[in-house]
């Protein structure tokens, strides 16, 4: 592939998540780019704000100081929601998309369905492992404040969803919407509705592949980028 590739990370993720899928497309040949939204992965908050709009004009930023002109972009989870965003305002920086468990259909309902899971008192008290993982992760930023941001965004998205059909239609960016089989987060016939919407994509069901990125076979994943990045 003659154009790198740049890895998003989901909410309440970072770039370390996905160093593995990383190593794999660079022992493919490609060039690989990582990064972390704001908040996430130890970095500081932006004085932008906090959201889809702002990730995506970091993103626009990390290219422009990397002086990458063009890249396929991979977006898992929240990350396919901003590649989505960043190529209808900027298509010229965008080669391709590759969506894995994104959540497209955004609603007041579904919103308050996700922000029920994001209650950090709970979760320190019946996951700790799963604290102790966000402490380390976002280690120095407080994973507490991280997750009362990302419920925030989540309602706000409920109320204002930015990929509504008409802009769907307007982005004219080649796209392959992935979801596993075993996703229990996201609509499999929403996703195969936005493949639909969007004039240049497709959808592909992966088999055996739940929403967690940790838990995702990355040598299936690894040849389904590479097969698509081209």
């Amino acid at each position: 592939m003659t154009e790198p590739i740049l890895l998003l990370h989901g909410a309440l993720g970072s770039a370390t998540q996905l160093s593995a899928l990383k190593e794999n497309l660079k022992k493919e040949g490609a060039q690989v780019y990582t990064l972390n939204f704001s908040n996430h992965g130890g970095m500081p908050s932006s004085v932008r704000g906090f959201g889809i709009e702002v990730f995506a004009e970091e993103v626009l930023d990390f290219l422009n100081r990397h002086s990458l002109q063009r890249v396929h972009i991979f977006g898992y989870s929240m990350g396919g929601y901003v590649a989505l965003w960043l190529a209808h305002h900027h298509p010229e920086k965008v080669s391709s998309i590759l969506t894995l468990g994104t959540k497209f259909d955004w609603t007041v309902g579904a919103a308050e369905k996700e922000v029920t899971k994001l209650n950090p008192e709970k979760i320190s008290e019946k996951v700790p492992a799963f604290a102790k993982a966000l402490e380390e992760r976002h280690h120095p930023e407080d994973w507490r404040i991280l997750m009362k941001k990302t419920a925030d965004m989540m309602i706000d998205l409920g109320i204002h969803p930015l990929l509504v059909p008409s802009t769907l239609k307007s982005i004219r960016t080649k796209t392959l919407v992935c979801l596993g089989d075993a996703d229990d987060m996201v609509d499999r016939t929403y996703s195969e509705e936005v493949a639909k919407l969007l004039p240049h994509a497709d959808f592909k069901l992966l088999p055996s592949i739940p929403h967690p990125i940790e838990r995702v076979d990355l040598t299936l994943l690894t040849n389904v980028l590479t097969t698509f990045f081209v």
